[in-house]
């Protein structure tokens, strides 16, 4: 039988299985953040035991993912009072309406719940803005103006 033919396993046909990617920059967390990690820790080691070999180690994979999450958490200090920072909750409008959001870390965003990772276009625009201060978004000057700002951690 020619090579051309035979195949050796079936393990060499499969897509490759790559790692999670690791969002780039600091890993900074609230502490509900770091809480959110640490269960998500256990709660994958617990479905590890009794798991199918493909499932172990599709869950290998995610252990190593939330492992390295945990090891580089850093724990942000509570942001002022005054202005919007990385923890802060944050009440503005935007195009007429009226949102609000809480400025978190990449792995505990949420945007349905209104958690917005420090990283992306919209916190970036908020962050160091102060009450009253009208904001450049998506092309226009002034297309936010900050309501109010307050700490969860306050609060």
């Amino acid at each position: 039988m020619s090579v051309a033919f035979r195949r050796e396993s079936d393990e060499e046909h499969k897509e490759p299985r790559f790692e999670l990617p690791i969002p780039p920059g600091p890993n900074l967390v609230t502490p509900r953040g770091r809480a959110l990690i640490d269960e998500r820790i256990a709660e994958l080691e617990a479905a590890q035991d009794g798991a199918e070999e493909a499932r172990r180690e599709e869950i290998a994979r995610d252990l190593r993912y939330w492992r390295t999450r945990r090891v580089t958490a850093i724990l942000a200090p509570p942001p002022p009072a005054d202005e919007a920072a990385f923890g802060s909750r944050v009440r503005f409008t935007l195009d007429g309406a009226e949102r609000t959001i809480e400025i978190v870390g990449d792995d505990e965003a949420d945007p349905v719940a209104g958690k917005i990772a420090f990283s992306a276009p919209l916190a970036r625009a908020l962050i160091g803005a102060g009450e009253g201060d009208l904001l450049p978004f998506a092309g226009r000057e002034d297309a936010i103006e900050v309501v109010a700002i307050e700490s969860p951690r306050a609060a």
